[in-house]
């Protein structure tokens, strides 16, 4: 199967296909890794769906468009698959591309299936043609909040970059900790240098600086510093959006970059499904998947259920949304309305609090569940 950004990732048979477009960020500024691992689940998915028969007797057939973390080319892209005639669009890592996905395809009548963007407001009014599979961000962001908790740590320090994403997460983390005596002070990494993060991390006597910022700028320089400070050996450093979980991370930061706990989305044991699956991404892969591939995966899943059950016609697609019920890779999947959330979303994937294990920095340690 091709990735390339503005091609089908499969080949379809004879007669009709069923097409689903497909957006994920293959260049940058966007996370290219997470886009790879996003768009190698997709395809698997689609040839297995494929090679079981289809859909009724019918290919399946991906459509896939780069969005590269940029909001305006996503809408766009939702639009010209709007054109082309899909069923639906899925995918997307980035959340303020996914809102803006959302938002496009809502006002064109076309179904979305989000894999893998938190931000809890995913659309600015209830949508009955949304749903997510990643948990919101309020929900497994609470989890890591409860995990700092646990760890003895309530001086937290945030180092922050200008986003609705970053800020949705400071919110959530400030919130939670608040009644158990934690705070947490922001460090604007525009204005402050590694070096000068650091000064201020030994002012407010920090235990633990969260990096809420992209990756690899500013992210490995200011682990670089942060661990070559003689006077913050102490200083646990999180990122709670998951950087540490690809390959990128550990080649660049080497043991640097092990022991900084992050959220992945993966049952502690992935069942006979999982199991396979991550065997077949492995090679696709070249290298161990990332939960963000699973997403990929289960996506398509979902969808491919979803049109065998409730045809091919968007309407039909929405309204099956509170009605499908499928095996994913780290669960039974079904989605419902959760509180305050306003598209329909899977209640929820599994959580872990993961990081890489010092001794072995290849190597994944759980150290909390939610």
């Amino acid at each position: 199967m091709s990735t390339e950004p503005t091609a089908s990732a499969t080949v379809p048979a004879d007669g009709p296909s069923v097409r689903i477009g497909a957006l994920v960020p293959l260049t940058r500024p966007g996370w290219i890794e997470a886009g790879r691992h996003v768009l190698a689940g997709l395809e698997a998915a689609v040839r297995d769906v494929n090679d079981a028969g289809g859909i009724a007797g019918r290919q399946l057939e991906l459509l896939v468009r780069d969005t590269a973390a940029d909001p305006q080319r996503a809408a766009e892209a939702v639009e010209e698959l709007d054109r082309l005639g899909v069923a639906a669009v899925a995918g997307e890592y980035h959340s303020v591309v996914a809102r803006a996905v959302a938002a496009r395809a809502d006002a064109l009548g076309l179904p979305f299936l989000c894999s893998s963007a938190v931000l809890d407001a995913l659309t600015d009014e209830p949508s009955e043609l949304v749903a997510r599979l990643c948990p919101a961000q309020s929900h497994s962001w609470r989890i890591y909040a409860d995990f700092l908790l646990g760890a003895g740590h309530r001086r937290i320090a945030v180092a922050t970059q200008p986003s609705v994403y970053w800020a949705a997460g400071v919110r959530v983390l400030r919130d939670h900790l608040a009644p158990h005596g934690g705070t947490v002070v922001e460090l604007d990494t525009g204005a402050l240098s590694p070096a000068a993060l650091c000064e201020e991390l030994v002012r407010h006597d920090a235990t633990a600086l969260l990096l809420l910022v992209g990756h690899p700028e500013p992210a490995v320089p200011i682990v670089r510093a942060v661990r070559h400070d003689g006077r913050l050996t102490e200083v646990l450093i999180g990122a709670p959006a998951g950087q540490p979980e690809f390959a990128e991370w550990s080649a660049l930061l080497g043991a640097d970059g092990a022991g900084v706990p992050f959220l992945r989305y993966l049952p502690e044991r992935l069942g006979p499904l999982g199991a396979r699956v991550g065997a077949a991404l492995r090679e696709r892969l070249g290298e161990a998947p990332s939960f963000v591939a699973f997403e990929g995966y289960d996506t398509v899943t979902v969808l491919a259920e979803v049109l065998r059950t409730a045809g091919t016609g968007r309407k039909t697609i929405a309204e099956a949304w509170p009605r499908v019920g499928v095996e994913g890779t780290r669960g039974p999947i079904r989605f419902s309305r959760s509180p305050g959330i306003i598209v329909w979303q899977w209640a929820w994937p599994p959580v872990q609090v993961v990081d890489r294990d010092p001794a072995a920095p290849g190597r994944f340690r759980v150290l909390h569940t939610g």
